[in-house]
């Protein structure tokens, strides 16, 4: 636990953008963590990006400025992430995963999406493209955490699809 908190901490002070030049940013970077909410027996996907790479990133797509807090400019996020980020079991089936909903900030937009009665286990493999297609040099990292066991994965450009071993 101390591993991913530490993990989770450092990944979130670069994506807060602890610098003053932070719109400016070199590197291209987002978080996710997935795991089994044993209350609601939901598994529960949390993804962080950062504000200015998805602001940029609808505004290339549609030449258009997206206000993230209208659910309408929400719709057109959602669409792109459902598209970009799934995840499959054994059979390659596409788990279902609802849209809960998003937070901005000026640092950060969060996205929340779970799938009902669904353990963690049951996830064999994980899609994550979301960025990279708009920024080759993005890394997106997933934090999977299942049957007490917490593994990190690192999706890039290169590697969009990882096997859950």
């Amino acid at each position: 636990m101390r591993r991913r908190t530490l993990l989770h901490a450092a990944l979130a002070a670069l994506l807060a953008g602890a610098s003053p030049l932070a719109p400016a940013h070199r590197f291209h970077a987002g978080i996710a963590d997935i795991s089994f909410n044993a209350h609601t027996g939901n598994l529960e996907v949390v993804h962080t990006y950062m504000a200015h790479d998805v602001e940029a990133l609808l505004a290339n797509l549609y030449q258009q400025q997206f206000d993230l807090s209208n659910p309408d400019d929400q719709a057109v996020l959602r669409k792109y992430v459902e598209k970009l980020f799934w995840l499959a079991d054994k059979d390659g089936k596409r788990i279902a995963l609802d849209w809960v909903g998003v937070t901005v900030d000026t640092d950060s937009v969060t996205i929340f999406q779970e799938a009902a009665r669904t353990p963690a286990e049951r996830v064999a493999l994980i899609h994550n493209a979301v960025l990279v297609d708009f920024l080759p040099d993005q890394v997106n990292t997933v934090n999977f955490s299942a049957g007490g066991d917490l593994r990190t994965f690192a999706f890039t450009a290169n590697r969009t699809e990882l096997p859950i071993r």
